[in-house]
């Protein structure tokens, strides 16, 4: 027996990772509706609102969508969008695959590997520049002179001696 609403629900598979909600992500008209928290929030930088328009944000790009009204903060897993012209707005990918009811989003990796350029005599450089550090002075041992003062602190006799004190002595 399949149940409606696992019949009705689909997969939504982030970067190779699924995407774990509690309120499931479907289909409606042909588009894929899934909770800004946690699909958005995933692939967001900032998530803002200017009225009835949320605004999702990554790096320097950038997609509004228009809500009928603000959502609080806290119900951010329950606030559906669609979520394929967002994540194209952000330029990632998206694919849907209707046999197996399962979005693929692929995130672009924004980090960008620079291999070091080759050692180039022609191109100047700044060669180091000489650093005056001072040598450390060492500390001079204090010298004591004169008479030795006796010690003002009393020492017990049981630590002198080693023995026990006898009680009344």
């Amino acid at each position: 027996m399949i149940f409606p609403l696992a019949a009705l629900s689909l997969t939504l598979v982030l970067n190779g990772a699924v995407v774990r909600t509690y309120l499931p992500a479907y289909l409606e008209r042909g588009r894929v509706l899934a909770p800004v928290d946690p699909v958005v929030t995933a692939v967001a930088d900032r998530i803002g609102y200017d009225g009835a328009t949320m605004i999702v944000t990554r790096g320097d790009r950038f997609s509004q969508v228009r809500l009928a009204r603000a959502p609080a903060p806290n119900a951010l897993a329950s606030t559906y969008v669609a979520i394929a012209p967002i994540l194209r707005d952000l330029g990632d990918v998206v694919t849907y695959d209707p046999l197996l009811r399962v979005l693929t989003i692929t995130t672009p990796d924004a980090r960008v590997v620079a291999l070091p350029t080759p050692f180039n005599p022609a191109v100047p450089e700044a060669r180091p520049s000489v650093v005056f550090t001072p040598q450390p002075v060492s500390t001079p041992r204090p010298v004591f002179t004169g008479r030795p003062v006796p010690r003002r602190t009393p020492v017990p006799l049981s630590s002198m001696t080693g023995a026990t004190p006898r009680p009344g002595s």
